[in-house]
């Protein structure tokens, strides 16, 4: 057996990879040309009538409240705050057998501070009170 046939051994996958992609996109492609011949035009009055009963639908305005908004980035600065905190706390040890444990503490501790004005900052502005929600 030659060499070269195991030189590039993820060879197979990269191939199966691209045939994958463009299978993909040739059957988008057909479905979409095929939904659009298929497809019937004309607006139907069954169709764009009221289901069952009920009144006629008026047109609402899609408004998201930026509260949700607001308390999403919370929820993300605090699982990041977890996330660097869990290493720190695994390797403090060694960075305190090697002399900068004094050092890791005062970072981890300012990080921790600036995470605590923020949380502050957000309960003032009321990001975390659901009263307020209009």
């Amino acid at each position: 057996m030659s060499h070269s046939v195991f030189e590039y051994p993820y060879f197979g996958v990269f191939v199966l990879f691209v045939l994958t992609c463009v299978a993909f996109t040739l059957t988008l492609r057909l479905q979409r040309i095929l939904s659009r011949k298929l497809a019937k035009k004309e607006r139907e009055k069954l169709k764009l009538s009221t289901y069952e009963c009920g009144p006629t639908p008026a047109r609402q305005q899609n408004k998201i409240s930026t509260h949700f908004f607001i308390l999403a980035l919370l929820f993300i600065l605090f699982d990041i705050e977890i996330i660097f905190m869990l290493p720190w706390a695994i390797d403090f040890k060694y960075f305190a057998h090697i002399g900068l444990g004094s050092f890791i503490f005062v970072e981890m501790l300012s990080f921790i501070a600036f995470l605590v004005i923020g949380f502050i900052y957000a309960w003032k502005k009321g990001a975390l009170s659901w009263q307020n929600i209009k």
